[in-house]
């Protein structure tokens, strides 16, 4: 919608000049750097009760005070959730027309005028206070909860009523995420989407299901679509990720039943596998599934951005697990096959820290092997470029080796692991059990982690042991992962 102007040329440039003259912009594009600094960015507040728009501002303040009056419609206390998601329908409708910076506005008015009422919290929260350890504390606590449901929850909830709601919400998350670092006013509506989220994504309202090669086409091309650790090339790469000696399963919620929110695919082995290789190898024999004791992990991929935060991998590997002991009674280990892929930046900002923490005799060698009387760790990286064409137990290799160990065995930032993946596995109750050299000679897998790739386990009786241990700073490793430690 636009504001009604007059043709008169000659008009429109006495009053741009008047406008100019009293420092209001009249460019609808974005304001040039003199104007952003001499004009700080209006909150939604003052721009309802202004007259006109100002700067890069996307509504007119007339556009604004009417979409304001759309969406508190849609969000009042008195009205039925089935009236209040239609009317949340209109706005989902106008949502999908709007342009990116009008959507940021319908943000924004979220975050700022959908807010809690600070006064009615104090208040119940002092009754609930005063009521504590008296008969009256289970009603004070019930009217705290009920004044704690802030207006932009209520909004939210009405935008999940109508079919397509939960699909529009995620959207827009995931739509919100990348602008929360470069504006901290919408932090607000990203909070309370992540918080509605883990709730209405709960374990309990999912549904592991099988994924084969029978299932819909549909289904099939999400999981070529979302596949993110090893991408899928092909059809007929899928269909041997599908194969007789695999399995593929993903959760589901009602709200979404053709789309999984996340899925895991299997390879049911002899022994824990060291490379990625002959599994995505389209040619290879399958498996025997007779001699199968071995599960491995080798691709876990989230497909919902606008999830976030929201963590069921810990769920579906335990439902996965579960579902693969009815069927193959004779598992007995359960394992990933898994990307590093942070340790190559890591490595490439503290090699001199890691150099200086190897022994005398490691250097040595090191040097011998480059034919350097005196290696650097600038010498060592560049030698690490031809990682793939160096033996396990070359000098170059074994240091790799010993660097990816601390990485992954002593690295955490906050009490947390330094690699993302590790972070997923290691906080679902999994130990580092294994390095593998050139386990993925892949570009990718070589940009990475100079092809290596790493085997976490899952030890169903250690499970909450390890979980203690990382939660005290200290990352359950294999004796295998202790022995690279050594400097």
């Amino acid at each position: 919608m636009t504001e009604t102007t007059t043709p008169t040329a000659s008009w429109l440039d006495r009053s741009s000049a008047l406008l100019r003259s009293v420092g209001i912009n009249t460019e609808r594009g974005k304001p040039r750097k003199a104007d952003a600094q001499a004009e700080p960015e209006r909150s939604t507040a003052e721009r309802l009760k202004a007259t006109l728009r100002r700067g890069a501002e996307a509504l007119s303040p007339r556009e604004l005070r009417r979409l304001l009056a759309d969406m508190q419609a849609a969000s009042a206390s008195e009205l039925s959730d089935v009236e209040g998601g239609r009317l949340a329908e209109q706005l989902m409708q106008w949502y999908a027309a709007a342009k990116a910076p009008e959507r940021q506005d319908f943000w924004l008015l979220m975050c700022e005028q959908f807010v809690p009422d600070v006064e009615k919290i104090r208040s119940a929260r002092q009754k609930y206070e005063q009521a504590l350890g008296t008969a009256d504390a289970g009603a004070a606590e019930r009217q705290l909860r009920q004044t704690l449901a802030t207006p932009r929850t209520r909004l939210l909830q009405r935008f999940a009523v109508p079919a397509q709601g939960m699909r529009f919400l995620l959207d827009l998350r995931a739509e919100l995420l990348p602008q929360l670092k470069g504006d901290k006013r919408l932090l607000a509506l990203d909070a309370e989407l992540e918080y509605l989220f883990s709730g209405w994504f709960d374990v309990a309202f999912l549904e592991l299901k099988r994924l084969s090669w029978d299932s819909p086409a549909s289904l099939l091309e999400k999981l070529i679509k979302y596949e993110a650790v090893h991408d899928i090339r092909s059809w007929s790469d899928l269909k041997n990720r599908l194969d007789s000696d695999r399995r593929c399963y993903g959760f589901f919620h009602p709200r979404l039943p053709t789309e999984p929110l996340i899925f895991v695919e299997v390879a049911l082995v002899d022994k824990m596998s060291d490379s990625i290789t002959p599994l995505l190898d389209e040619s290879a024999a399958d498996a025997d599934l007779a001699r199968a004791t071995t599960a491995i992990f080798y691709s876990i991929s989230n497909t919902q951005a606008g999830l976030r935060g929201v963590s069921f991998g810990d769920s579906l590997i335990k439902h996965v697990v579960d579902t693969l002991l009815q069927d193959f009674p004779k598992l007995r280990q359960f394992a990933t096959l898994s990307p590093i892929p942070g340790f190559r930046s890591w490595l490439g900002k503290n090699s001199a820290s890691v150099w200086e923490g190897m022994d005398k005799r490691r250097k040595e060698e090191l040097a011998k092997a480059l034919g350097k009387p005196e290696a650097t760790p600038a010498d060592w990286l560049a030698a690490a470029d031809a990682a793939l064409t160096l033996p396990a137990d070359a000098p170059v290799s074994r240091a790799l080796l010993h660097a990816a160990a601390q990485y992954l065995g002593r690295g955490l930032d906050s009490g947390r692991p330094l690699d993302a993946v590790a972070r997923f596995h290691l906080g679902n109750g999994a130990r580092v059990e294994r390095l593998n050299w050139a386990g993925d000679p892949s570009p990718k897998g070589m940009k990475q982690s100079f092809g290596m790739m790493v085997n976490y386990l899952y030890d169903l009786k250690r499970l909450d042991k390890h979980r203690a241990q990382l939660a005290q700073g200290k990352i359950p490793v294999s004796s295998a992962i202790e022995t690279l430690l050594k400097p």
